[in-house]
């Protein structure tokens, strides 16, 4: 694999992300004491700050590598979705693509204490959006197709997905050759057929499949079931400590883990899914991109809170691998 050629050629790609943006809240403290008015733990604050979550966080790691991103989405008409919106923009993340709508901005709060999470609390509206949005989103596909290399749908199940959207992806993007990448959710695998990809974890792909992940027997059949159900070029299980599994055609490619240690797998999906498309659209294979989003994961998971990893980092994984 020519990593340095990949990783330079990052710099060219223009990607379109688009599902659910979420804003995600953390409250640091430390805990000392337990409530007196019922048995939980008090929480002595002293930080909070926003992050990027869901589609959000799939952008952030796509220009943390130096490549060109833009969000399609939906925000509230509220301070959060300002806040949300802010963050996008620092990062450079083209935010065209964002429509207010009649529902709240989603926010994940997580409370965490002495590198523990305590408690977490979502702000959010799953409804699926309404037709006068779904338009304007669909107007916005159509007057700028051409101009991305590849789409993320990236599906938290909080409403921005839908079936007759999947089928305008296929229809307007995958069919004229433009990589079409799906990170899928319990539930709605019957709408992801078609496509390029889709990067379950091993529970997505245990309930979208029917078939429960117990050995490397059930995953190879639950894989190739996938492949064949959903009609789909290529599968990415990602099994957490045990790496990764890629199914395409006939064969199975197994990836063994890099991270040397696990602090928070939160958004480890989504840097998977971003690095993954943004490889294979920068000329590597499946197989290599499959490598290097392997890689990416595991730098991830090394941090605290939802991260993203650079072109740096890589080739310092690589070299320690």
């Amino acid at each position: 694999m020519n990593l340095s050629r990949i990783l330079k050629n990052f710099n060219k790609k223009r990607i379109l992300v688009i599902g659910d943006l979420i804003l995600d809240h953390y409250i640091w403290g430390l805990v000392e004491r337990i409530s007196p008015e019922a048995p939980v733990p008090v929480v002595d604050v002293k930080e909070e700050n926003y992050n990027l979550g869901g589609a959000a966080n799939v952008a952030a790691n796509i220009v943390s590598f130096g490549a060109a991103a833009t969000v399609l989405g939906i925000r509230g008409n509220d301070i959060q979705g300002e806040v949300l919106e802010g963050l996008l923009k620092e990062r450079g993340i083209d935010v065209s693509g964002i429509f207010i709508g009649k529902r709240p901005t989603t926010v994940k709060t997580r409370v965490i204490a002495h590198n523990q999470q305590v408690v977490r609390f979502d702000r959010e509206d799953r409804k699926a959006i309404d037709g006068s949005r779904y338009k304007k989103i669909v107007d916005f596909l159509l007057s700028s197709r051409d101009n991305w290399d590849a789409v993320i749908v990236s599906d938290y199940k909080k409403g921005m997905i839908t079936e007759r959207l999947m089928k305008l992806l296929v229809r307007e993007f995958k069919d004229r050759g433009i990589f079409v990448a799906v990170d899928p959710k319990v539930g709605k695998f019957p709408m992801y057929k078609n496509v390029s990809v889709i990067t379950p974890n091993v529970k997505e792909a245990s309930q979208g499949s029917g078939i429960e992940i117990k050995d490397e027997a059930t995953l190879i059949k639950a894989g190739k079931g996938l492949l064949k159900r959903l009609r789909c070029d290529s599968v990415l299980i990602t099994r957490g400590e045990h790496g990764m599994s890629l199914f395409e055609n006939e064969s199975v490619t197994h990836i063994p883990t890099v991270a040397r240690s696990v602090y928070d797998v939160t958004g480890a999906g989504d840097t998977v899914i971003a690095t993954f498309t943004l490889a294979y659209t920068a000329g590597a294979n499946l197989r290599e991109a499959a490598v290097i989003a392997n890689h990416a994961a595991g730098i991830v998971v090394g941090k605290i809170g939802t991260a993203v990893a650079t072109r740096e980092q890589l080739k310092e994984s690589f070299k320690h691998a």
